[in-house]
């Protein structure tokens, strides 16, 4: 695991009686601390390997075992079913197993009061965390998608708007999540553990497992309320022309704006 130092604001000839100063040095230095974090992530095979590759090769296993042909399980290819799908999974994987394992890494060795102690407020931490899993879900979507494309076919987008919102809110919001869990697990071994006991089930129910038509009555209540099921009905659904998920949609903005206020309130603890 790489080991974050702090970077130091650079206070060279700065006007002590100056009140206009510090804003400009915090958001350069909220620049750079963006860039060392996406450096430090990329050296992390875990994340790698979890974010990148398991979404991956799961949409390749599973994407071309129920055929093409839509039928009473698939209202559209079954194919483009999971390939819309795993777009999700890749915004659950970031926001739930990343970004916790990463931030708790960091205040299990005290990192997060170093950089508080260092000048530097402690929401720009956070926002800077936000940044990167936005950054980190743009690259694994994208590279997703490349690898559909050849095998499964990437499916025609049905509502461009309805779909940028669905993914636009769902990863502010799952980014948040990771955020507001990073700050409160005491440790990396505790964020991994909590992580992927939210992470499976809601992938399994909601998201990368059997269509809903397939689950028991049990199953499917479950399934429709979890908060990657939403993010994954306020994507996919528009995506395929199956609907247009406004309910989910509105959901996942309520929890979008109460995991911000949340990591905000406790990244400034």
């Amino acid at each position: 695991m790489s080991t974050f130092v702090p970077i130091q604001p650079d206070t060279a000839g700065a006007d002590p009686r100056s009140t206009a100063g510090p804003a400009p040095k915090h958001r350069s230095a909220t620049r750079r601390l963006v860039t060392t974090e996406l450096r430090l992530l990329s050296r992390e095979p875990f994340t790698l390997t979890f974010v990148l590759v398991f979404p991956i090769v799961c949409m390749l296993i599973i994407g071309g075992s129920f055929g093409t042909q839509p039928d009473d399980a698939f209202p559209v290819n079954p194919s483009h079913w999971y390939v819309a799908s795993y777009f999700t999974v890749v915004i659950g994987a970031t926001g739930l197993i990343m970004l916790p394992v990463h931030i708790a890494t960091y205040r299990e060795r005290g990192v997060l009061r170093r950089f508080a102690a260092s000048g530097f407020p402690r929401w720009s931490f956070a926002l800077a965390q936000l940044v990167v899993g936005l950054t980190a879900i743009a690259i694994s979507g994208a590279l997703l998608l490349a690898v559909a494309a050849p095998v499964y076919g990437v499916p025609r987008v049905e509502d461009p708007v309805r779909v940028v919102a669905g993914v636009v809110v769902a990863s502010v919001a799952f980014a948040s999540i990771g955020v507001l869990l990073g700050t409160m697990l005491p440790s990396a071994r505790a964020a991994q553990a909590v992580g992927l006991l939210l992470f499976f089930p809601s992938f399994l129910l909601g998201v990368g497992g059997p269509p809903p038509a397939v689950m028991s009555d049990a199953l499917r209540e479950i399934s429709e309320r979890l908060p990657l099921s939403l993010a994954n009905q306020a994507i996919r659904e528009p995506w395929l022309g199956i609907g247009d998920a406004t309910v989910a949609l509105v959901a996942v903005t309520v929890i979008a704006v109460g995991a911000m206020a949340l990591a905000a309130r406790r990244s400034a603890l």
